[in-house]
């Protein structure tokens, strides 16, 4: 089996009866209002040791036996390595790390990097959120794939366990294209096969799952942490940040304790997480043009970005579907009926006692810090570049980009990429196919957002040299 199966089958884990019992029912679902999200006080932590548990620390507990995956894999080259990673880690790349079961057998478990660490012009970004990550094939075959490599008793039942759990989600993680991520459907997923007071995992569904087509989105950069109220793009997740980020240990963990575990260094992760500052942008600018933008920005664009510079301000402001016109899928994926049960769900479990679901019918509008390092944009990653997301009559239809980090055009601020005739249904095979993005589909619009179109050409080529000094 390639090595690009197994890693593709680990990424994907760094992500009955139906109806629920009565006393779920009678929790209450909260939905919030749109508009200026409040601030909630947060629980203190050490940046410096919570980027040691974010590198070293398996917060994540299945995956491939190391010894199967040693047979497969090729030494990882000097950037894929990161520093302040401990014993085994050191040798493992960046998104994956090291752990020993209760059972003593050693495994080989995805972190969070998988997908919130990327390359841009050949450098490595912990915190930039990774738009290159191929999740639309069923990574359940390639874990079962891996199987071959497996050898022992109880490394068999560690894969197996590892393997079961993707089989079970891998309906709910397929996208069309890749660069998108479906990890809002694997999480609800994971819930409705996990008891939400003892958190322990049921083979069978204990309420219905979500709906099989993942809502699409991209993800966002780290360095917003430090200014957003709340989580995620409809603003779902309010209150205790460190809590709700660890919704990702339900992949595999194996009881309450051992998220209560995770929870003693997860104000500390967070910490790090608002830590993060944006890289700086590494090409030319303009000085005089940037200055022309700048106030053309604030005019246009602050009063929901905010504002930048020595006398930041940034509103955390909710725009509801209608005002902002972009892709309602994503939003009305967690806040239509089907989605309640999820919501009472996470309000009852351990994750509710400091944190609370509660989305809005609307997408927060993000700060804009780094921006140019974030292509392609909106919620669902369905505009290539901030040219033509400033100018709604250039987004092209149909599309595919290059997934080489080299490949960025500074003049238009995103991936270099070709426009196309055709959709899905044209692709000339099957690798075009998996790279086509077609807005077409539902959940994949490129629709909304048009307030650039009211500026002039100049007013926009201002405005893109603007957000370079972001």
């Amino acid at each position: 089996m390639q090595l690009r199966g197994i890693l593709s089958a680990l990424a994907l884990s760094g992500l009955i009866l139906f109806g629920a019992c009565e006393r779920e029912h009678a929790a209450p679902v909260t939905y919030s209002p749109v508009g200026p999200v409040p601030s909630v006080p947060q629980r203190p932590g050490d940046p410096a040791k919570g980027y040691r548990a974010l590198v070293n620390e398996p917060y994540i507990r299945c995956g491939l036996p190391y010894s199967a995956y040693r047979r497969a894999a090729e030494q990882p080259t000097p950037d894929r390595l990161l520093p302040g990673r401990e014993g085994r880690n050191a040798e493992l790349p960046y998104f994956l790390t090291a752990y020993t079961t209760k059972n003593g057998v050693d495994l080989v478990v995805n972190n969070c990097l998988s997908c919130h660490a990327g390359y841009f012009n050949g450098r490595l970004i912990v915190g930039l959120g990774n738009e290159s990550l191929d999740f639309t094939e069923d990574p359940s075959r390639r874990a079962e794939a891996a199987g071959a490599y497996v050898e022992g008793e109880a490394a068999a039942a560690e894969w197996r366990r590892w393997a079961d759990v993707l089989r079970l989600t891998a309906p709910y993680s397929i996208t069309d294209t890749i660069g998108v991520n479906p990890a809002i459907s694997i999480t609800l997923a994971l819930l409705a096969h996990r008891d939400p007071v003892t958190l322990s995992w049921s083979a069978k569904p204990l309420m219905e799952p979500p709906p099989p087509t993942p809502a699409p989105a991209s993800v966002p950069p780290w360095w917003r942490m430090k200014k957003k109220h709340a989580l995620f793009y409809n603003t779902e997740g309010r209150g205790d940040q460190a809590r709700i980020m660890m919704l990702g240990a339900l992949l595999c963990a194996e009881d309450l304790d051992a998220v209560k575990a995770i929870d003693q260094y997860a104000p500390d992760i967070r910490a790090y997480l608002a830590s993060i500052e944006p890289p700086k942008w590494p090409f030319e600018i303009d000085g005089n043009l940037a200055q022309r933008g700048k106030s053309v920005f604030e005019k246009t664009c602050s009063a929901c970005h905010g504002t930048y510079g020595e006398e930041e301000a940034y509103p955390n402001l909710v725009v509801d579907l209608e005002t902002v016109g972009t892709d309602p899928a994503l939003a009305r994926y967690a806040t239509g009926g089907h989605a309640d049960r999820f919501i009472r769900w996470f309000n009852r479990s351990y994750y509710g006692e400091l944190a609370v679901s509660a989305p809005a019918a609307g997408y927060i509008a993000p700060p804009l810090d780094g921006v140019w390092a974030t292509a392609p944009y909106l919620h669902n990653g369905s505009v290539p570049t901030l040219e033509v997301l400033l100018d709604s009559d250039k987004r092209p239809k149909y599309w595919t980009r290059s997934f080489r980090s080299e490949d960025y055009d500074p003049r238009v601020l995103g991936w270099r990429y070709e426009v196309l005739a055709y959709g899905k249904g044209g692709a000339k095979d099957r690798k075009e196919r998996k790279r086509l993005y077609d807005t077409t589909l539902p959940g994949y619009a490129n629709h909304g957002h048009t307030f650039g179109d009211r500026l002039t050409e100049d007013e926009r080529r201002a405005v893109l040299e603007y957000v370079k000094t972001l």
